[in-house]
């Protein structure tokens, strides 16, 4: 360790990483993003659009769109995790101070535990149903006094938290290694699913002929914009949190050109595609069983022999390898980021999975519903600030130049006053405070019915006026404080 280096700030998994660790090629970041775009809440994503009026072509649009659009501050902000190295969590520093980029660290992590939470149960209720279809009848039970649900739901949720923790003890190169191995098997099942309905169905049913609501004659005729950019913004909330921890991945790029080309292969097409065969299959599923099934595990349930043991297996080893690319590796670092002394990345790992078990994910879901929802995407709006912030300090103020060393000392250059940087913690503030009324209203209708149409217009624009707007506050705060 360096004498300039303080402990408080350092620890052998925030340092930059070593030549040696950099071992990620582009065909890695591919099949990161393969492995987290596979996922059953971005299969259910087109669902939303088209249960909304749009057609199937518009719907896969809208998803190719957002996602095109949200890889630009993937590249830009992963830029300086191949340049130094460096995890989000210390890359806030140069804009949010030493100490105040803690705060952003805890924004990104509080968020990304509840998903980890949340998707655990959903994989813990594949196992639940697996089991059902083996025993050849559903696992009932009464449920638990205090937790309200059955021994055996209880059992399956442990279990699969305890298959995901083997990976948090074998760290980051475990992870790397089953995204790579599982993304090809997923785009093969993609295919073999699009065989199956074919097969079945004979066609690929009505919704894929169906005319957009929005068109003359339709149910919601002239209405396509206004329904387009609150569509757009929370297709874009949906991969928001990742781009702004995406350092923590590209700071193990062998190159910028390893990085740039991966995540541009990975991240749009393959999030267009899966939407396309959701549609599909949906589609078909119309005429095999009267009505549309959305839901892949519902779907996997009701196929027979075989192919359920099959897609339930399939679906499962995707839950594990989403959740925990996309919901554990940034909260591990943040946590560690909170106290480098006491936690390490692997410590961090194990403070993300336990908040996932004390809140009791279920409980959530079932008391909320939709409005987790709602709120984890106002949520990751309100983390569209921070991505603006640190895009223009990297850019703009610093012109792509970090002394990294003052990273780890707590009277460096970025120790502003007294390890905060004010003008960052302004701009963040400000570039929020406009979508809280619409998400009140969003989240919670009934005890805030009567925002006015301008909040709730704002709102739809949540994640592009919070970047845009604390960006440009952020920029003039640091007038005349650009750094050579």
């Amino acid at each position: 360790m360096m004498h300039t280096e303080s402990g408080r700030l350092w620890n052998e998994d925030l340092a930059p990483t070593t030549e040696a660790q950099r071992n990620w090629r582009w065909y890695h970041f591919a099949a990161l993003w393969v492995g987290m775009v596979m996922c059953i809440p971005a299969y259910t994503l087109a669902a939303s659009l088209i249960e909304g009026g749009m057609s199937a072509l518009q719907a896969v649009s809208t998803v190719f769109i957002a996602n095109a659009i949200v890889l630009i501050p993937m590249l830009l902000i992963g830029h300086a995790g191949a340049k130094y190295g460096i995890p989000y969590a210390v890359l806030a520093r140069t804009s949010f101070g030493v100490q105040g980029a803690r705060l952003p660290a805890l924004m990104r992590a509080i968020v990304a535990c509840g998903w980890y939470g949340i998707q655990t149960w959903f994989g813990g209720q594949m196992i639940y149903t697996l089991g059902g279809v083996l025993l050849g009848h559903p696992l009932g039970g009464d449920a638990l006094p205090g937790l309200g649900i059955n021994a055996a739901q209880l059992i399956c949720f442990l279990l699969f938290w305890g298959i995901q923790f083997w990976y948090i003890f074998h760290g980051m190169d475990a992870i790397r290694q089953l995204e790579t191995y599982t993304a090809p098997l997923k785009i093969l099942i993609c295919f073999v699913l699009l065989g199956w309905v074919y097969q079945k169905a004979g066609s690929f049913g009505p919704i894929l002929d169906q005319p957009s609501q929005f068109a003359e004659g339709g149910k919601k005729a002239g209405q396509f914009w206004s329904s387009f950019w609150p569509s757009l913004t929370a297709m874009i909330g949906f991969w928001a949190t990742l781009a702004l921890n995406i350092p923590d991945f590209t700071r193990f790029a062998k190159s910028q050109r390893d990085q740039v080309l991966g995540q541009t292969i990975g991240l749009p097409a393959p999030m267009g595609l899966l939407a396309l065969l959701a549609v599909i299959v949906t589609s078909a599923t119309v005429v095999l069983y009267g009505k549309a099934i959305w839901d892949p595990v519902d779907l996997a349930s009701r196929m027979t022999g075989a192919a359920v043991l099959v897609a339930l297996i399939i679906l499962l080893i995707d839950t594990v390898s989403v959740n925990l690319a996309a919901n554990l590796v940034g909260p591990a670092y943040d946590f560690s980021a909170l106290n480098p002394e006491k936690i390490s990345y692997k410590t961090g790992g194990y403070i993300t999975a336990g908040i996932a078990l004390v809140m009791m994910p279920w409980k959530i879901l079932e008391t909320t519903q939709g409005y987790i929802f709602t709120w984890l995407i106002g949520y990751s709006a309100l983390l569209g600030p921070i991505a603006g912030i640190l895009i223009i300090d990297y850019y703009f103020i610093r012109r792509t130049r970090i002394e990294v060393a003052a990273l780890y000392q707590e009277q460096g250059i970025y120790s502003y006053q007294n390890g905060w940087n004010m003008a960052a913690v302004a701009a963040f503030i400000l570039g929020v405070l406009p979508n809280i009324p619409g998400f009140l209203n969003a989240a919670f209708p009934a005890s805030f019915p009567d925002i006015s149409e301008i909040w709730k217009t704002l709102y739809t624009y949540a994640w592009f006026l919070g970047l845009m707007l604390s960006g440009v506050i952020y920029l003039l705060l640091m007038k005349g404080k650009r750094v050579a």
